[in-house]
């Protein structure tokens, strides 16, 4: 038996320094970063404890085109391809608000590799501070790849800025990591159905 002291710390104090830490702001912001998030040093729910596998019957008829759900609740994006040999589950962020947030149904219209990005009228009179326009490269807050929906100014879309996922953070789109955007690129096609709810 060790005769080594043991550390005991008191629940009060480790709830003490946990909300410390939890409420220590974040990082600034990645340099050039436009899409900029809301106060990330809150304390944010995750999407830990409802991501989990769905079924997509009860949400589409059928898999024609592929299927791709985007559940903000949870914060996931879940991807069915035609054949159904394929599923695939992301994390993702959402966006900030309920008023930015929009559900139903629409459809991949354009793939894009490289996107560039333009604020919308509506996210420069918020932020007119932010530049005009921002082209291919890794200060782009569209990432490395877009999938484009049917809404207008709408993107399925990665980002460089990982703090993001998990998180409500975006103007109205729903983003991915990098990678997991490169995938999923390379699964859906022009036509893949979209339901956000």
């Amino acid at each position: 038996m060790s005769n080594t002291p043991v550390s005991k710390v008191s629940r009060r104090a480790f709830v003490a320094g946990a909300t410390a830490l939890l409420s220590t702001p974040a990082q600034g912001q990645t340099e050039g970063t436009t899409e900029i998030e809301g106060d990330i040093s809150t304390v944010v729910r995750r999407n830990i404890s409802s991501f989990r596998s769905l079924s997509w019957q009860p949400y589409f008829n059928s898999l024609r085109n592929g299927a791709i759900l985007v559940d903000t609740t949870s914060r996931a994006l879940h991807y069915w391809s035609e054949d159904e040999a394929i599923y695939k589950l992301y994390p993702t962020s959402v966006p900030l608000t309920e008023d930015l947030t929009r559900r139903g149904r629409t459809e991949v219209i354009r793939k894009v590799e490289g996107p560039s990005w333009a604020p919308t009228p509506a996210m420069k009179v918020r932020n007119p501070e932010w530049p005009d326009f921002v082209g291919p490269g890794p200060n782009n807050p569209l990432g490395t790849h877009a999938l484009y929906l049917s809404w207008k100014y709408y993107r399925i879309h990665g980002t460089h800025d990982t703090r993001k996922i998990g998180r409500r953070s975006s103007n109205g789109c729903i983003g991915l990591y990098n990678e997991h955007i490169k995938e999923l690129f390379g699964l859906a096609k022009v036509g893949t159905q979209v339901l956000l709810i």
